[in-house]
């Protein structure tokens, strides 16, 4: 079991792209499912692989585009978007439920 996927096959993630969108925003969190050596994340339709040595602004990259992204579990305060960097999320409408349990439970 690794920390990324913790154990499960598909989790609820915040992505953000650090150069560009998401279908209209620059940050979304939604359902995330991982390769069998958890080294890619799949999300819509980008296929992310992990940043060796890390990126300069991102953890994730998409292989069609080299663009990078942060990937990162949800947070139970809501604070996804890093504090210097304020950007408005949009929140997939299949991960909506599961997303208010989580913050919920703080």
């Amino acid at each position: 079991m690794s920390q990324l996927t913790q154990g499960k096959s598909k989790r609820l993630m915040y992505v953000e792209s650090k150069s560009g969108e998401i279908d209209g925003w620059s940050a979304r969190i939604g359902w995330v499912t991982f390769s069998r050596s958890g080294r890619s994340i799949y999300y819509r339709d980008l296929v992310l692989k992990r940043l060796k040595g890390g990126g300069i602004s991102g953890n994730y990259y998409s292989e069609s585009t080299g663009q990078e992204f942060w990937v990162s579990g949800v947070k139970k305060r809501s604070t996804n978007a890093h504090w210097a960097e304020p950007t408005k999320i949009y929140i997939d409408p299949d991960a909506l439920a599961e997303y208010k349990e989580i913050v919920s439970a703080t």
